[in-house]
């Protein structure tokens, strides 16, 4: 009997060792070593969000104002815990998470954050489609959803494979960025350098600078490119400000002689998605269909 006791409890104890045992997640920071599962998450990272809740996984704490309309009834079940640029660390002391998720804009608060809980940063970086498809990996993981990741990440790879299709031998494109009536053009190393890649769509200039807010331009640099496709993504929309529309600014004499304008290959992507959410699963879904589609019909 005393053996089969101390047997028991000797099984008991490893089970529970196994089931605190780290947890290593790789992050945009390096691997990270977390204790077991966790319970209760607040996520300042809208990709992140995007993809945890695509997995399945709920969020206890999410930032005040979620901009991208398919994330916007999250709000609803989970405590505001701040901005994507500014945590509020009483409301976020008074969730009690035992791990918070930053990256992109909230990352440089994740030292701020560490005083209430363990955080890892999980920002997208410049080769989206890769690092969507590692957070979903990662993520999978962490919750215990590797089934499910596995399932979102064959599903990533279709539709990138669908765009590819559809872009093969379509031309030239020019990702446009409009900032009421400022126009700002993106490269294929830049943050929206996946389309490229995802398209399978070359560079109409590709001079591009690499900057973080994109290569100013004017419309007669659009003329002068004579885009076969004009990818336009509206930052105002984006984050709910009022003036021109992406439309307004383009219409323009000069946008309107290029191949794009006449062949009816201006393709206006979805603006939240590709501006503030780009990297989740299900915006990066979203915006793929929506090159697919453009690509399809042109």
């Amino acid at each position: 009997m005393r053996a089969f006791a101390l047997s028991t409890f000797l099984a008991f104890s490893l089970g529970s060792a196994a089931f605190a045992a780290d947890l290593s997640v790789p992050t945009a920071q390096g691997d990270v070593a977390l204790k077991g599962v966790p319970q209760k998450v607040a996520v300042y990272d809208l990709p992140s969000l995007d993809t945890l809740t695509a997995l399945g996984v709920d969020a206890a704490g999410v930032p005040e104002k979620l901009y991208v309309k398919h994330l916007q009834p999250l709000a609803e079940k989970a405590a505001p815990v701040g901005t994507l640029f500014e945590p509020n660390l009483e409301a976020l002391a008074g969730l009690g998470p035992d791990l918070i998720v930053v990256g992109g804009r909230s990352a440089a608060q994740k030292a701020a954050v560490e005083q209430v809980a363990p955080a890892i940063d999980m920002t997208i970086g410049e080769d989206l489609l890769s690092d969507a498809k590692a957070r979903i990996t990662a993520f999978g993981t962490l919750f215990d959803r590797q089934d499910k990741a596995a399932e979102l990440t064959a599903s990533l790879d279709a539709k990138v494979a669908a765009a590819t299709a559809a872009g093969k031998d379509k031309g030239s494109a020019l990702i446009v960025m409009t900032n009421g009536p400022k126009l700002a053009a993106y490269g294929k190393a830049s943050r929206f350098g996946w389309i490229h890649q995802a398209t399978g769509l070359p560079e109409a200039v590709e001079t591009i600078k690499d900057a973080n807010h994109g290569d100013a331009i004017s419309h007669e640099f659009i003329a002068q490119a004579n885009p076969d496709w004009l990818i336009v993504i509206d930052r105002g929309a984006a984050i709910g400000e009022e003036g021109q529309s992406a439309e307004a600014v383009l219409k323009n004499p000069l946008v309107e002689g290029t191949n794009a304008w006449k062949s009816g290959h201006v393709v206006y992507l979805d603006a939240a998605d590709a501006y503030i959410s780009a990297g989740g699963y299900t915006s990066t879904i979203t915006l793929l269909d929506e090159l697919t589609a453009a690509l399809t019909k042109g």
